[in-house]
């Protein structure tokens, strides 16, 4: 059986990376909703990693960054952070998942070229 949340039309890509300080994700976040590679980027700060890097256990604070984009613009949101983001290997983890009808709609178009045409709230009364 198939559910409307199965629907193309629906699906949302949501994309995590993790940088080194909270201004950096902020200035990250804001260039890529700037350059609409995203309709919204939300900053969890303080997040601690733990990882193996060159051989040695490392420990460290982050901050992530959770970014909703579509499908679409997932080569040119890669593109953007293999040129800014500060890490040597920077984590790109993308997922597409459903999303409801109405936030697919306000996602796909803050995120199209021309801008968007339904007049939607900004993220912060869309509730992103």
């Amino acid at each position: 059986m198939t559910g409307e949340r199965d629907e193309p039309e629906q699906q949302i890509l949501v994309v995590t990376t993790t940088v080194d300080s909270g201004a950096t994700a902020t200035a990250l976040a804001r260039q890529m909703v700037e350059q609409r590679l995203a309709a919204c980027v939300q900053i969890d700060h303080d997040v601690t990693s733990l990882y193996r890097w060159k051989g040695e256990l490392c420990e460290d604070r982050e901050a992530r960054l959770v970014i909703k984009t579509m499908p679409a613009r997932e080569a040119a949101l890669r593109a953007f952070l293999a040129g800014h983001h500060p890490y040597e290997l920077a984590q790109f983890v993308a997922m597409t998942v459903a999303a409801s009808a109405e936030y697919a709609q306000w996602v796909r178009g803050e995120v199209s070229a021309a801008g968007p045409a339904t007049g939607q709230p900004p993220p912060a009364q869309a509730g992103s």
